[in-house]
């Protein structure tokens, strides 16, 4: 029940929500559930590697903004039809290394991708938090 208190396709901050909690409801609704830690990234780089390695991208990933956009697109919806996404990218570096700029550029990623999504009546909702 928790997902439906949330718009389908939306890129908001976790807040009140619990990680274990999105992770239960996406599981309950049949919906991927992706999880990535970035406690430990300081750079675009490191955010980028972070994520592609908790998403399980493919090797050929390209550790840019418009390769992280298509693997959660282009390569998502070639495999076939689904059910919707829980995305939880906790703790986004907040420093000079990836300033504010950066995390915008990252999370209008992920807005883009919820767009795509819409599009398509697949929900896509992605929960965020800074360092």
């Amino acid at each position: 029940m928790l997902l439906q208190t949330v718009r389908p396709n939306i890129v908001q901050a976790i807040r009140a929500f619990r990680v274990d909690d999105l992770m239960r409801a996406a599981q309950e609704s049949g919906q991927h559930f992706l999880f990535a830690n970035l406690t430990e990234t300081q750079s675009k780089q490191d955010v980028l590697e972070g994520i592609a390695a908790a998403f399980l991208f493919p090797t050929h990933f390209g550790k840019n903004l418009d390769a992280l956009y298509d693997c959660m697109t282009d390569l998502v919806h070639k495999s076939g039809s689904q059910p919707g996404f829980v995305v939880v990218l906790e703790q986004i570096p907040d420093n000079p290394k990836f300033d504010r700029e950066s995390r915008e550029q990252l999370l209008d990623v992920f807005r883009d991708a919820a767009d795509y999504w819409a599009d398509r009546k697949v929900p896509f909702r992605c929960f965020y938090s800074f360092q």
